[in-house]
């Protein structure tokens, strides 16, 4: 048997590979030099292009873009009038921010169970959370597979709740052949630099309704109008309609962002290599559970996340998860369930979701970005194998 890295023996890379990283090239940078050689470099034209164009590839009639995905889902939770003494009910496996918006706005975030298969949240799980304060329907296209939307959609439309979608992960999947972004009433994407492209940091909101778009553009720059006044003192003239944010993203970003964007489609399609070269080296692993992907959907594969039965190995996921780390695999585990958190079992929040619970225990997310050489998606599967048969119980 091959000495682990762990134990002294050599790693199967010499320098680590993380688990996602931004792809940009020499485009990217000339499009941002360009905005920062011109005359503006916030609150210039470059942010409608690229709205538009984020709004073009979706299908959507109106995109809003904010300074982060944080501040977009804020903006979103605002459009949708949620308020204090409101529930929404979301997923626990996810990152905070998407409860957190909730907590912004004074809403109460209600987590309901995954799905045992899929690891997404289960649309039966939600029904039995809903009740008279439920307001909103927040599921996540976890890993970049979509949800079952349009179980989501009936659901929001029988109890009559808003429904949005916080797909951080999901630009570029399909759901039954559409791109993710028209499915739910609002859609969040991130550019965040592991996200299927970037800004650096940055967000949107995609949605078919004008007045959520307006309500969204409002909070995004401090609730301030400066069209539709009430009066007219005269050219400067402004007026403050509601409490908003200063949100707005910058011409810089949006460069960035626009360019990103023509690569999209070829972002995707490595990502799907890359899934379909991991699930061929690991589908015959007794111990090892490969992600199980809905037949309606094209999965964005934002993260590749594999499931080791903790029977059939000798050691715990820590042990499995930092002995990969010692090959130089930069793998890490999404998410830690949120009312797991220290602020939210402050709040009262209990560990009521067993399929989360359990699952969240054996998970394990493997590194997969456009960029990754062949020989990169070589090392981690040589990697994992490594630590698979040395951890491995015989039956």
């Amino acid at each position: 048997m091959v000495k682990l890295a762990i134990d002294g023996g050599a790693p199967v890379r010499d320098s680590f590979l993380p688990y996602g990283k931004q792809s940009i090239d020499e485009k990217d940078i000339e499009s941002v030099l360009s905005v920062i050689r011109g005359a503006m470099i916030t609150q210039g034209p470059m942010i409608e292009r690229f709205e538009g164009k984020v709004a073009e590839y979706v299908g959507a009639k109106y995109a809003v873009a904010f300074s982060n995905g944080t501040a977009a889902l804020h903006a979103a939770y605002y459009a949708a009038g949620l308020t204090k003494g409101d529930e929404v009910i979301t997923t626990p496996i996810t990152f905070v921010a998407t409860s957190n918006a909730a907590l912004y706005v004074g809403a109460k975030p209600v987590f309901a169970d995954i799905d045992e298969y899929t690891y997404q949240l289960s649309p039966n799980q939600v029904e039995k959370k809903i009740n008279v304060n439920t307001r909103a329907i927040v599921s996540v296209d976890f890993a970049g597979q979509p949800v079952e939307y349009d179980r989501f959609r009936d659901l929001a439309k029988k109890h009559n709740l808003v429904y949005i979608s916080d797909g951080a992960h999901s630009l570029g999947a399909q759901y039954k052949g559409k791109p993710v972004g028209t499915q739910a009433d609002m859609t969040m994407f991130s550019f965040h630099p592991v996200k299927p492209v970037t800004t650096g940091e940055g967000g949107i909101i995609v949605t078919d309704s004008s007045e959520y778009a307006e309500r969204l553009e409002l909070f995004r720059s401090h609730g301030i109008k400066k069209d539709g006044l009430l009066e007219y003192h005269g050219p400067w003239y402004y007026e403050m309609h509601d409490l908003g944010m200063n949100y707005r993203m910058t011409d810089i970003q949006a460069a960035l962002g626009f360019t990103q964007m023509d690569k999209l489609d070829s972002f995707m399609k490595r990502r799907r290599e890359i899934a379909t070269i991991y699930t061929k080296s690991f589908i015959e692993e007794i111990g090892i559970e490969i992600p199980t992907v809905h037949a309606d959907v094209l999965s964005g594969w934002h993260l590749y996340i594999l499931r080791f039965n903790s029977q059939c190995f000798s050691v715990d996921r820590k042990a499995i998860f930092e002995a990969l780390r010692a090959e130089n695999i930069g793998v890490h585990v999404h998410y830690i369930p949120v009312y797991l958190q220290p602020y939210y079992q402050q709040l009262g929040y209990h560990a009521d979701c067993p399929n989360a619970n359990n699952w969240y225990e054996e998970v394990i997310t493997l590194p997969i970005f456009p960029s990754m050489t062949n020989k990169d998606v070589t090392d981690v599967i040589e990697a994992v194998k490594k630590v698979y048969y040395h951890y491995r119980v015989e039956a």
